[in-house]
C-alpha cells in the first residue's frame, strides 16, 4: 500500500506522539509499504540533531513532505502545522494514497482531512492525547470541555478513529465518538531489556550495586503530577536513606524541580540504547501521572525489569496485574499510591518478582505485530471516504 501519515509532532522532539508514530511509520516501510511522512518544517538546530543521531534518522523513509509550522506556547521545542489543504489536495492528486493516517488535531491535521474528504480517500486519526485533560494544568480549566467538543468534530471526520486501549475506546464511544477502533501499543523488548543494567552507571549517580535508585521518565511538566511523585520519593527514604531519584526528560519544570531539591539527579532527554540503560540501570519506577492517553514508558519500564507502580489507567490497566507483575493504584488515592511506593523501596524480593513478571507481561508486544495490525485497519477502511 502507499499510505500517508500526517502528524505534527515527530522526532527529534522526543514525546510519545512523536516516537509512536516514527515506530509506525519505519514499521510499514520495513514491511514494503510506501511511507509518505507530512509534518511541521522544523529548526535547524533540530534539523541538525536528527540528522547527526542515526537512532533519529528516517533515510529509508520513501518520502517525506515538510509544511510550515509554528512553536506551541509553554511548549517549547514542540510544533504545530499551519493549514495546507489546498497543498495536500495537490499532492494527493499527483500521486493518490490508498490510505492516509493523521495523527495529529491540529491544523495541519484538520487540513488533512479535509483535502482527503475532498478527494475521497479514506483517512483514519489517532487519539494519541487527551488535550481537553491538559488544558487545566495551565490555568486554562474552563476550556475543557470546548476542547471535548473540537476532538470529538475532529475524528467524527474520519473513517475511523484509532486508540491504544479499550478503557479508551469505551469512554470515547459512550461520549459520541464513532467508528472508534482499537491499535495496541508496542514494546522493542530486544532494546528495554534488564541485561542493560550497568553497574558504572550507578556509580556515576553515586550509589552501590545493592542501592536503590527511583526513576522517572518522560515530561518534566505540570501535568505529570510531579507533587506526587516527589512525596512518594520523600516518603520510601524513610525506609531506603541512601536512595536517589533519577529524572530522565525536560519541560518548563525542570528548572523549578532541581532549585528545589538538589538532591535530585537530572539527565535529560535520552533515547534509544542511553535511555534503555538508565531504565535497567534503575529499581523503581514511581509514575504518578494521572494526564497519560496511554503511557509507553510504563511498558518500556515492565519491559526492562523495573518494578512499577502506576495508577490503574491507560498502559497499567491494560497490560498490568496488581500484586503481580506490578503495583496498579486506583485513580486518585494518593495515599495508596505513597504506600506502595514505600512497600516495594523495602522489599528487594518483591522487587525481583515484579520486575521478571513484568517483564514476561510484555515480551508479546512487538512491533512487527501492531505494524501489521496498523496496516490490516488502514486496509480495511479502503472503501470509506471517511465523509460523515
Amino acid at each position: 500500500m502507499r499510505i500517508a501519515i500526517v502528524t505534527e509532532t515527530y522526532p527529534p522532539e522526543i514525546n510519545g506522539v512523536a516516537l509512536t508514530v516514527q515506530a509506525l511509520a519505519q514499521g510499514l516501510r520495513g514491511r514494503g509499504h510506501a511511507v509518505q511522512l507530512i509534518r511541521p518544517r522544523q529548526p535547524e538546530a533540530a534539523i541538525d540533531a536528527h540528522l547527526a543521531d542515526p537512532l533519529l534518522a528516517d533515510a529509508d523513509l520513501a518520502e517525506e513532505v515538510q509544511v510550515r509550522g509554528a512553536a506551541i506556547p509553554r511548549y517549547p521545542g514542540l510544533r504545530f502545522g499551519w493549514p495546507a489543504r489546498r497543498r495536500l489536495e495537490r499532492l494527493w492528486r499527483r500521486q493518490r494514497p490508498d490510505a492516509i493516517y493523521v495523527a495529529t488535531e491540529g491544523p495541519l491535521g484538520h487540513s488533512a482531512l479535509r483535502a482527503a474528504r475532498r478527494l475521497g480517500i479514506a483517512a483514519s486519526t489517532g487519539f494519541h492525547t487527551r488535550f481537553d485533560d491538559f488544558v487545566r494544568f495551565y490555568g486554562l480549566g474552563w476550556l475543557t470541555p470546548l476542547v471535548f467538543a473540537w476532538l470529538r468534530h475532529f475524528h467524527a471526520h474520519s473513517a475511523a478513529t484509532l486508540v491504544p486501549t479499550q478503557e479508551l475506546a469505551d469512554f470515547l464511544r459512550d461520549r459520541g465518538f464513532g467508528a472508534v477502533r482499537l491499535l495496541r501499543r508496542a514494546v522493542d523488548t530486544q532494546l528495554f531489556d534488564p541485561a542493560r543494567r550497568c553497574d558504572a552507571l550507578r556509580l556515576r549517580w553515586g550509589l552501590t550495586a545493592d542501592e536503590l535508585v527511583v526513576v522517572y521518565v518522560g515530561r518534566i511538566a505540570p501535568e505529570k503530577n510531579l507533587d506526587l511523585n516527589v512525596r512518594a520519593f520523600r516518603a520510601l527514604q524513610r525506609v531506603q536513606p541512601n536512595a536517589r531519584y533519577v529524572w530522565i526528560g525536560d519541560g518548563p519544570a525542570r528548572a523549578e524541580l532541581a532549585r528545589a531539591h538538589p538532591d535530585f539527579i537530572f539527565c535529560g532527554s535520552l533515547r534509544g540504547e542511553e535511555l534503555a540503560a538508565h531504565f535497567a540501570s534503575s529499581d523503581l519506577f514511581v509514575f504518578g501521572s494521572l494526564s497519560e492517553t496511554f503511557g509507553n514508558v510504563t511498558l518500556e519500564a515492565m519491559a526492562s525489569g523495573v518494578a512499577t507502580v502506576a495508577f490503574d489507567y491507560g498502559a497499567a490497566r491494560e497490560h498490568m496485574t496488581d500484586r503481580v507483575d506490578g503495583r496498579r493504584i486506583a485513580c486518585g488515592d494518593d495515599d495508596a499510591f505513597v504506600a506502595a511506593a514505600v512497600e516495594l523501596a523495602g522489599d528487594a524480593e518483591l522487587r525481583r518478582r515484579y520486575a521478571q513478571a513484568g517483564r514476561q507481561a510484555v515480551l508479546s508486544l512487538s512491533p512487527q505485530s501492531v505494524t501489521d495490525h496498523f496496516a490490516e485497519l488502514l486496509a480495511s477502511l479502503g472503501g470509506d471516504s471517511g465523509v460523515r
